[in-house]
């Protein structure tokens, strides 16, 4: 019998999403932000703290167990290469199309003066603690990021969802291990990853039918947040904004609906129709939360299920994704950029915007897969093009919306290249009807 529609999760999902913006609205045309931070709120907090928990547990035995089953070192190797590659070539494609297209639409100079002085005098508190905090990324040398994917402490990595990099890491080491161990001591330890990883998924499962939930209540979460008791000032936000967020929705639009479907249709099997309503569900949950970690084990999950991706392909390539794949933040932090400096008045040379290019897609590995991270790499993009970082204060009101909308890609991406992968490597195998 065929599962009505109504309880499909990603139509639920979809549900929840609407009604939970249009109660923050009432919410915040009532007076209701107290109310609603305070009853309905720790719902949302709720939910995405129990994918938070699951997330590093999910890495671990997947990573393991998937690089232990390789058995051969040398196909890790050629899988790594291909997959470091295909992200960081997706990520330079992605702050390429931001950067045409804000210099195309120009959106900075079309910010009426007394609106920028509006928005900096708002969010000017705001603006100097995302600063202090990138003074002290900035303080990191150029390969910081090789020295922290090796933690000193292995439980200290696992305690904390924003060291991910470093899980991944001991994780293919663990992994490496393994596949040079001998057969008879390496099969019970992948048995006991194999029934691990079973267990977690079935917990993700469970989470996941909170997942209406917990999406009404952050939906619900951000829009008091942003109105501040009067509805008419997300209206006023995106009046003033409305040109930048524009290039950076057209952006995102074109990086997921064109990028991502000529790399499946050149490299995959798989029909890309058929490829977006299976990563629905994820796509979904990355709107809602805008935490690519959080969103993990639903990506794997889908992947694996619904568009054939073997196993030990989902188990490498989507959390190494996670954590140095973010095509969406990059290709935001390329728009916002230019359109500060448009705003006020600086022309950026040809030398400063390949300075973008070179210094967004570096900021993209290791770049902590939860929400705001990249308002703090875009700080150090600004600095490093002699562009005042308090500009950042102009594009803060909407952050929020935007990170949802560049989550979606981050996680569209991760999957795309999970695709084009397991095609490369013979592995994927999509359901009956899934195929182009």
């Amino acid at each position: 019998m065929k599962t009505p529609w109504y309880r499909k999760l990603h139509w639920q999902i979809v549900l929840a999403l609407i009604l939970g913006t249009l109660f923050g609205i009432f919410a915040a045309s009532r007076g209701w932000a107290e109310l609603t931070k305070d009853w309905i709120s720790p719902f949302g907090t709720l939910f995405i703290t129990l994918l938070k928990l699951i997330a590093v547990p999910l890495v671990i035995t997947s990573l393991v167990g998937g690089v232990a089953s390789l058995s051969d070192v040398r196909k890790l190797s050629r899988m790594g290469g291909k997959t470091i590659a295909i992200y960081l070539t997706t990520t330079a494609v992605a702050v390429v199309l931001g950067l045409l297209l804000v210099n195309l639409a120009q959106p900075g100079k079309r910010l009426p003066a007394e609106t920028r002085a509006e928005l900096e005098a708002t969010h000017q508190q705001e603006a100097s603690g995302r600063q202090t905090s990138a003074s002290a990324v900035q303080q990191r040398g150029p390969l910081t990021f090789l020295t922290d994917m090796v933690p000193d402490n292995f439980f200290g990595a696992a305690s904390n969802n924003g060291a991910m990099l470093q899980v991944v890491c001991i994780s293919l080491l663990l992994g490496v291990g393994l596949t040079l161990s001998q057969e008879a001591k390496r099969r019970p330890v992948l048995a006991l990853m194999d029934g691990l990883m079973e267990a977690v998924i079935q917990i993700v499962h469970l989470i996941m039918r909170l997942a209406p939930v917990g999406v009404f209540a952050l939906m619900a979460n951000t829009m008091v947040t942003l109105a501040k008791d009067d509805p008419s000032r997300v209206v006023d936000l995106l009046k003033g904004l409305g040109s930048y967020c524009l290039v950076v929705v057209a952006g995102l639009l074109i990086q997921m609906f064109v990028v991502y479907p000529l790399l499946l249709r050149s490299f995959t099997s798989l029909g890309w129709r058929s490829f977006f309503s299976a990563l629905a569900p994820a796509q979904l949950l990355a709107f809602s939360t805008s935490s690519s970690g959080a969103t993990l084990p639903v990506t794997m999950d889908q992947c694996r299920k619904k568009m054939g991706v073997s196993e030990e392909v989902a188990s490498f390539v989507l959390p190494l994704g996670a954590t140095i794949n973010m095509d969406g933040t990059a290709l935001y932090q390329a728009v916002a950029s230019v359109f500060i400096a448009q705003a006020l008045g600086m022309d950026l040379t040809l030398a400063a915007q390949a300075t973008i290019v070179f210094t967004a897609v570096l900021a993209s590995i290791g770049t902590a897969a939860v929400p705001g991270a990249g308002i703090i790499m875009l700080v150090i993009i600004l600095e490093a093009i002699e562009v005042p970082s308090e500009g950042i204060a102009l594009i803060l009101g909407v952050d929020r919306l935007l990170d949802m909308m560049r989550t979606v890609t981050n996680v569209t991406g991760d999957a795309t290249v999970a695709c084009v992968i397991a095609s490369s490597e013979g592995s994927l195998k999509p359901p009956s009807g899934n195929a182009s």
